[in-house]
């Protein structure tokens, strides 16, 4: 009996053996005929695309980096086009890869489905991470500040070491470096953008003439703005306004110097340097005892 069954069995498989082969045969004939071509093609524009946009993108860089000033930029707009390439890459890939499914007779609706609810999970989980790279690309792309600039951002004040989409890294006066997550940036204080200005407050005692100690100073002032080797560090000339501060048995005059970036602080030691010598050969007094000529009190700021 069973053997009888098993044989009969056997014989039904040898039977439609060669339908299932025949079978196998039409459909990869059809697909090789009229799918394979259509997925080959999908390839070969996709190909073509992302070399397209990462040729576009990387002549763009090449041009606007050859517009800037040498070392000025050129890594930012490098990584903006970076990352406009990547996201670019990205939507071609993942268009072709649901033609490519689709042609090859997947449900595309479970699968759409499923990386809906994985995507949600993950982006969830991902908050501060994307909130990192859109910050940084719009610190980037709008030229908040560059690697070199002293900047003040998320409480912490520093020389820009490096950046990137994720995050900025800063070095302080004492060595301490701050890696600084570009979401937590909310105000950017850029102290070296286009020009410095420092104020330098010279104190003197309250009998001193004030035309004579405005003249000295003043003199002073030109001779570190004609200076070759100040020159072309100072943008403006420098302002002497006069009085700004009347104190027990002192007075205090003010001095504003515009510098270009970074360069406010060997001027201000030299200013420093001059004023003590200058009032000591055309005996200035000091406010008292103790007191000295310039006042640390110097305020850095930028347009």
């Amino acid at each position: 009996m069973v053997n009888s069954f098993l044989q009969t069995k056997l014989t039904s498989a040898d039977a439609n053996l060669p339908v299932l082969l025949r079978d196998w045969r039409e459909d990869t004939m059809n697909f090789l005929r009229h799918d394979a071509p259509k997925i080959v093609f999908v390839l070969v524009v996709a190909y073509i695309l992302i070399r397209l946009l990462r040729a576009i993108a990387r002549k763009t860089a090449d041009l606007h980096a050859r517009k800037l000033p040498p070392g000025l930029r050129v890594q930012q707009v490098r990584t903006v086009a970076s990352v406009i390439t990547s996201v670019g890459v990205f939507v071609i890939l993942f268009v072709a890869a649901l033609e490519v499914l689709s042609l090859l007779g997947l449900n595309l609706g479970p699968m759409l489905a499923s990386a809906g609810i994985a995507g949600l999970a993950i982006g969830f989980g991902a908050q501060t991470l994307v909130h990192d790279f859109i910050n940084g690309f719009f610190i980037l792309l709008e030229n908040q500040y560059d690697i070199g600039d002293v900047v003040r951002i998320a409480g912490v004040k520093g020389t820009v070491e490096r950046m990137s989409l994720r995050q900025t890294v800063l070095r302080d006066e004492d060595g301490t470096m701050h890696i600084v997550p570009n979401s937590t940036i909310q105000i950017v204080s850029n102290a070296t953008r286009d020009w410095s200005q420092f104020a330098l407050r010279v104190t003197v005692a309250y009998s001193e003439p004030s035309d004579k100690v405005v003249k000295l100073l003043k003199e002073v002032a030109e001779e570190v703005r004609h200076e070759e080797e100040f020159a072309d560090d100072i943008v403006s000339d420098i302002q002497v306004p006069g009085i700004d501060r009347v104190g027990p048995g002192e007075a205090e005059y003010l001095m504003l110097i515009k510098t270009r970036p970074n360069k406010q602080y060997g001027v201000s030691r030299e200013l420093r340097r001059r004023i003590k010598e200058c009032f000591e050969k055309n005996n200035v007094q000091a406010a008292g005892p103790g007191r000295i000529y310039v006042m640390d009190q110097g305020v850095t700021k930028a347009s």
